[in-house]
């Protein structure tokens, strides 16, 4: 699993790679931590994510509860199992998923 950041505009984008599980922890924190205060949206990218779990999922509420209420997260890209897991943790309601 591997996870990169970008800023391009007021949007830090997060690509994480392969495995998203509670060995990604301290790679995904660090992949947006440095974005905090200046990014005004987060787009989490899964194109490339083969598996998530409980723990990427909780991670992903850290991101929100660090980011805070005023920043817009969405989760993009994500293919048909990783799309099931965030619906079924009705994630929608916390995030906008496309």
């Amino acid at each position: 699993m591997s996870v990169e950041g970008q800023l391009v505009g007021n949007t830090a984008i997060l690509f994480v790679k392969g495995r998203f599980d509670i060995a990604s922890y301290e790679e995904f924190n660090q992949a947006y931590i440095n974005f905090i205060g200046r990014a005004e949206q987060f787009q989490v990218d899964l194109s490339t994510t083969t598996f998530m779990d409980s723990s990427a999922l909780g991670m992903l509420l850290l991101l929100r509860e660090k980011a805070g209420d005023s920043v817009h997260i969405e989760l993009i890209n994500a293919d048909d199992e990783v799309s099931k897991i965030l619906q079924i943790a009705q994630f929608q309601q916390l995030f906008t998923i496309r």
